[in-house]
Order: C-alpha cells, then structure tokens, then sequence
C-alpha cells in the first residue's frame, strides 16, 4: 500500500504550469522537486490542500488566476528604450535582467518585445494577468527523516536539489 501525502511526508513531485486560454506550456520542472509536506511553504496553502491525501502516481490539476500568486500587472513596470542604448548582451527576447532601485530592492525583468529600433523589457511576472493551470504529478512519498523536517525538504545523497530548475518553453516570447 502506498503513502498517502500528510504532514511530515516527504513528497517527490513534478509539475507544469499551462495557459488555461491558450494550453501552452509557460514552465516546467526539468527534475522532479522534493519538499516535506507542512513542513515550509514551497507551494501556496491551495496546492499544498490539494494535495494532502494524494499518493503516487495521482496527478491533479488546479486552474488559478495568475494574480493571485504573482500579484497583477503594474505597466508601471514595462520600460521601452532605444536599441542603441541596450548592452548587446541584453537584446535577446526571454532574456532576464536583474534591476536595482534606489532602496536597493532587486526585481527580474525580462526582455518582452525587441524590434529595429526599441528593446522592451517588463517586471511583471510573465504569469501575472492569466490564468493559470498547474498539473502536478505525485511520483514518491514517505516518511522524512529527523534531518528532512528541520530542512523542509530531502537532503539525501540520492536527491539532487542542485538540479531543480524552471524551463521557459515559450521561447520568453512577450507574456
């Protein structure tokens, strides 16, 4: 009999996030991500409900508005320059670009629209503004170690968290 998710169980999953409007795949996991169920808040409360009570081999899917995780769109953050005042190395579509404001906070944009002329980059998140379809695909659970817990996630030799990774597949197209 297989476990079922619960507080204290340590979850190996993968998942993909889908325009629900379109169906195209925004992101996924190149590597299966591990956390500690109740143990830290890797996935919002929503996803983390759904899941407990899931075992190995279920797959769910939750629809979201987009604004509810990544906040809405402020086209306070969109910026239009001309090509000529862009580093090269910044005048590709997709590319992200990390800024700083006057107070120090750091905020990642990403280059949205590019022309002959102009480079537009945006500081929305590219999933702001859409709603969302999250499937998710419970591969392992079992009991976490002492370690697991106070980590809130696997640390054993065999999982590599290193790995773990979002995968634009839109080719960072304009959001």
């Amino acid at each position: 009999m297989s476990e079922k998710i619960a507080d204290g169980k340590l979850v190996e999953l993968t998942y993909r996030i889908t325009d629900a409007a379109t169906g195209s795949i925004l992101s996924s996991v190149e590597y299966p991500i591990t956390y500690v169920h109740g143990a830290n808040d890797i996935l919002s409360p929503r996803i983390s409900d759904e899941l407990k009570g899931r075992e190995p081999g279920d797959t769910i899917e939750i629809t979201f508005n987009g604004d509810e995780i990544f906040g809405p769109r402020d086209e306070a953050l969109v910026f239009t320059d001309r090509l000529e005042n862009v580093p090269e190395e910044y005048r590709k579509l997709g590319t992200e670009i990390l800024m700083e404001n006057d107070k120090g906070d750091v905020r990642t944009f990403y280059v949205t629209r590019m022309d002959d002329e102009t480079l537009t980059v945006d500081g929305n998140s590219p999933f702001s503004g859409r709603e969302l379809l999250f499937t998710l695909e419970i591969l392992n659970v079992r009991d976490a170690t002492e370690e697991e817990l106070e980590a809130g996630a696997a640390i054993a030799d065999d999982v590599k968290l290193e790995g773990v990774r979002m995968v634009p597949i839109n080719g960072g197209g304009e959001a």
